[in-house]
């Protein structure tokens, strides 16, 4: 029960987040905008979560899921209050920075109560079903968001949002406990110094700042491709029609649902090869993405469906960067520790969409979005290998350091860890 509920308010805070993906035409229309300035609000969205991530897990370890949840879910409901019933732009882009900044909140407040309210082997199935399940949000926001929206209209629309949202709160403060109830008394909050001291601790931890490197490799090439440059390439591009490229993009998520279960199942079994995991799906990603661009002429169906599915297996991926957090770090630091390795993610993201954008814009220059050429969208994607490369180093140079420190902090923990063991000792 309590899992269902932060899981139910995540779902509703990746709806909130890609309602606007489906809105676009009708919010250029609505504001009097362009695609540069329509892009921004949901850059400027990211950066906003982004940047969040390492604050919002300092009041995660002093205040609770419970209360994150509560305040994240009002500042959404909020912001799609105002974005219903304005038609200022200025308002508009502080209506989607108040989604952005709730929307931080939400996903490392439910890591967190799936860390303290499941045992170490069932933790990264856990984990992967809330974000299986969460971002099945996505999917409400398409179909459904554009069916209300033809026959609603705007204003009712993301009213029915800002509800949604309300719902979610609701749903928070009825069901969810921060902790398993023990029969002893509850611990006070640390203070501010307190949980500063252990962002600091998590910080200075090496698995960490693996589970950072490792999110930041995995993540970003699904994000790239699903907020912003997945359709423009598969339509533009490659010629695809616009409703077999809305289906390949469906596949992301479905994909998500497959492979996250068996990716889960890896990591509680084989924890001590999880950063082989991670190189592999990185490489393969790597890999498909190759096939794709170097090949002469548009790519055949078969072969960008094929790299759909890839792409799918990176957000079940970027999931064992929160397994690593939850290994290295105690319950009392994991806010922060969750907060460190979320943000790994997102920048590979705003640095990836914002270089192929560039490439794009110097390859073409003075064109619309529906100008660029197939060679121009081909280097463009080409910036990818560039983030591959800096993560997979870091990657490697990371599991090395926490390999080494977990052996000299405690021996037998890293015995059981090689083993097939999650009880990783940790150093209060």
């Amino acid at each position: 029960m309590v899992w269902g509920a932060g899981v139910f308010a995540y779902a509703v805070a990746v709806f909130h987040r890609s309602s606007l993906g489906v809105a676009g035409v009708q919010a250029a229309d609505r504001f009097g905008i362009g695609a540069s300035m329509l892009a921004l609000f949901s850059v400027g969205q990211l950066v906003v979560y982004a940047a969040m991530q390492v604050p919002v897990g300092i009041l995660l370890d002093r205040f609770g899921s419970r209360r994150l949840l509560v305040v994240g879910g009002t500042l959404m409901a909020a912001g799609q209050l105002l974005f219903s019933v304005t038609s200022d732009v200025r308002l508009a882009i502080a209506a989607r920075v108040l989604i952005g900044l709730g929307d931080a909140t939400t996903f490392i407040s439910v890591i967190r109560v799936v860390a303290l309210w499941f045992p170490p082997r069932r933790n990264p199935l856990m984990v992967q079903l809330t974000g299986v399940v969460g971002q099945l949000g996505s999917l409400a926001s398409a179909v459904p968001l554009v069916v209300l929206l033809h026959r609603a209209g705007w204003t009712a629309t993301f009213l029915m949002a800002a509800g949604l949202g309300v719902v979610a709160v609701v749903l928070v403060v009825v069901a969810l406990r921060d902790r398993p109830y023990t029969g002893e008394p509850t611990a006070a909050p640390p203070s501010r110094v307190a949980a500063q001291a252990g962002l600091r601790a998590a910080w200075s931890e090496p698995g960490t700042r693996l589970g950072l490197w490792t999110h930041f490799v995995t993540q970003f090439p699904g994000t790239v491709f699903a907020l912003l440059w997945g359709y423009p390439f598969l339509v533009t591009g490659e010629g695809v029609a616009p409703a077999t490229a809305a289906l390949l993009l469906s596949v992301l998520t479905v994909g998500g649902i497959v492979f996250g279960p068996l990716i889960a199942n890896f990591c509680g079994r084989v924890p001590y090869h999880r950063s082989r995991m991670v190189l592999g799906i990185s490489a393969g990603t790597a890999a498909a993405w190759g096939a794709v661009l170097l090949w002469p002429g548009h790519a055949p169906l078969w072969l960008l469906a094929l790299l759909t599915v890839v792409l799918a297996v990176t957000g079940p991926g970027a999931m064992i960067g929160f397994d690593y957090a939850r290994t290295f770090n105690p319950a009392h630091r994991i806010g922060g520790a969750t907060g460190i390795v979320n943000v790994g993610g997102f920048v590979a993201a705003i640095v990836s969409i914002v270089g192929i954008g560039v490439v794009l814009d110097v390859l073409t220059p003075g064109s619309a979005g529906n100008h660029y050429s197939l060679t121009a969208f081909r280097w463009a994607f080409a910036v990818q290998y560039v983030v591959w490369g800096i993560g997979a180093v870091q990657v490697v140079r990371y599991r090395n350091a926490a390999r080494r420190a977990l052996a000299e902090r405690d021996p037998e923990g890293f015995a059981a860890l090689r083993r097939g063991g999650l009880a990783a000792a940790i150093a209060d």
